[in-house]
């Protein structure tokens, strides 16, 4: 008699690696003010694919960007590992988002004179740091472009584009990447694509990703989804699908 296979382990079982606590963002407006975050409390773990989703103007983007040290919360702490980059100063950010985390958006960001290869290559050589082949001979794989490394930005599709900067955020293994509505220039076969690879580099990578979006397709290739309405952390749903995602965001927006 065969023996039934292990089920796979969740990735909620991994310590966390993103920890937000608290976290507040106001924006004075002088006769108002506006409370784009109002005590976010949430964690991102190893090996975890999460998106963020909510409607219009519920903190979104200002959760990721005070996540990711590119803007400041009004109050409330992030750590990053055991680091806690709150309070940081510009310096030991910027080289905190250069050394430990990925960034993937909307526009593709590529040279255009270098070719997917020198692309994918050339933060670890700005950074002069080592590249380790095997991982790269892995990501190229994941992402199924071993045959496109030649080939400069104009000789490629928009989806094989933005897999060259998925590549990219993935090369120097961050302890977390993250994803600014990363197929919203992308065609629905593209944005599918780029959705399974990033799902792929979750599991096969070990990868920590964090994706905004508003698209509940795009959202149900992810392991879990955390909604947010008027900058606070509202609902979530694990395993999700599009039906499931699009039946919430309709109840947060009614």
């Amino acid at each position: 008699m065969s023996t039934p296979t292990p089920p796979s382990p969740s990735p909620f079982q991994a310590p966390p690696v993103v920890i937000a606590h608290d976290l507040t963002k106001t924006y004075d407006t002088g006769a108002d003010q506006v409370h784009a975050l109002a005590g976010v409390n949430v964690e991102f773990h190893r090996g975890a694919f999460t998106a963020i989703m909510g409607p219009s103007g519920s903190g979104k983007s200002t959760l990721m960007h005070c996540l990711a040290g590119l803007d400041t919360p009004t109050s409330g702490t992030v750590h990053l590992g055991r680091t806690q980059i709150t309070g940081m100063r510009d310096k030991e950010l910027t080289l905190l988002r250069r050394d430990r985390i990925g960034f993937i958006f909307q526009s593709f960001n590529l040279l255009p004179m270098l070719t997917a290869e020198q692309n994918i290559l050339l933060p670890s050589q700005i950074a002069k740091r080592d590249i380790d082949q095997a991982r790269f001979d892995h990501i190229v794989d994941v992402v199924g472009l071993r045959d496109r490394l030649t080939h400069l930005p104009a000789k490629l599709s928009g989806g094989q584009q933005q897999r060259v900067a998925v590549a990219r955020a993935l090369l120097n293994a961050p302890e977390v990447v993250y994803a600014d509505e990363p197929t919203g220039n992308l065609d629905s076969r593209s944005g599918a694509e780029v959705l399974a690879f990033l799902r792929d580099s979750a599991q096969e990578l070990n990868q920590t990703i964090v994706m905004v979006t508003h698209d509940p397709v795009a959202a149900a290739y992810a392991d879990r989804v955390v909604f947010l309405r008027d900058g606070r952390l509202v609902d979530e749903v694990t395993s999700p699908t599009a039906e499931l995602v699009s039946e919430r965001l309709l109840k947060l927006e009614a």
